[in-house]
């Protein structure tokens, strides 16, 4: 008994069948150039540098800004240290001078120049503290400048790295784009829009090639009465996937 025909079945040559499969093969080389532009190990590499590189050259900054604050600090205390040495060597020079002759004026002056010392000893140990805190912010400043244009080498490399690499997929892309538009062009248009609503459909994969009784779509073995169903269709019957909907095409390593 014929089979009863199937609705909306659609014909086309065996061979144009076949080049679903040529088809498949470029969309599906298309889809994994996209997908290594996106996953590219030396891309995600490059941008954990420009983060490192943001955060030394922030911290770079914020150390400067310490550094600066202190750099005045240490100017306030010269100048409070000069000061105060500035006022004993005048109260020195009226007492040493002889101009003061009254006891009660000497005796004062000799207290105020005791004050003064231990202002002055004060005052720097004041300084000495800044002094010390300036050469550590400093020195934290060379640090975090020398890791920025380190990492600022690193990234340039890295970048142009990326660049090499995404330019040679750019290629490969035309060339594969190039390869699949020259293949589509000879495959009816029925079956091309066939093809590609599948393809939409099912994750990028349109047409699968029946390879000894399995689809290599969804890698599912047809069962014996599908088997048969494909056996008995004509070579110009466009068949498909019970399972995945996906065109089947028949080739010698079918298994039929």
């Amino acid at each position: 008994m014929d089979r009863p025909p199937r609705e909306n079945q659609l014909n086309a040559d065996p061979a144009d069948q076949q080049r679903l499969l040529e088809l498949q093969e470029k969309d599906t080389r298309l889809a994994q150039i996209a997908h290594r532009v996106k996953t590219l190990p030396e891309a995600i590499e490059l941008a954990e540098l420009d983060t490192r590189f943001a955060r030394a050259r922030d911290e770079g900054v914020a150390a400067e800004v310490i550094a600066d604050d202190l750099k005045r600090d240490q100017s306030r205390a010269d100048t409070d240290v000069e000061q105060v040495r500035e006022r004993a060597k005048h109260d020195r020079h009226l007492l040493d001078s002889g101009e003061v002759n009254d006891p009660k004026q000497l005796t004062n002056l000799q207290h105020e120049l005791d004050s003064l010392a231990r202002r002055q000893a004060e005052l720097e140990d004041v300084e000495l503290e800044i002094m010390e805190r300036v050469e550590g912010a400093l020195a934290a400043v060379r640090q975090l400048h020398a890791q920025r244009d380190s990492l600022a080498a690193e990234r340039a490399e890295k970048a142009d790295a990326v660049a090499a690499l995404l330019a040679d997929l750019d290629d490969e892309r035309s060339i594969v784009t190039g390869e699949r538009a020259a293949i589509a062009a000879g495959i009816p248009e029925d079956l091309l829009s066939l093809y590609e609503r599948i393809r939409a459909d099912q994750a990028g994969l349109g047409a699968a090639h029946l390879h000894r009784g399995r689809c290599s779509g969804c890698r599912l073995e047809l069962s014996p009465s599908e088997i048969e169903q494909v056996r008995s269709a004509p070579a110009n019957e466009v068949v498909r996937c019970d399972q995945c909907r996906r065109i089947l095409v028949r080739t010698a390593e079918s298994g039929l």
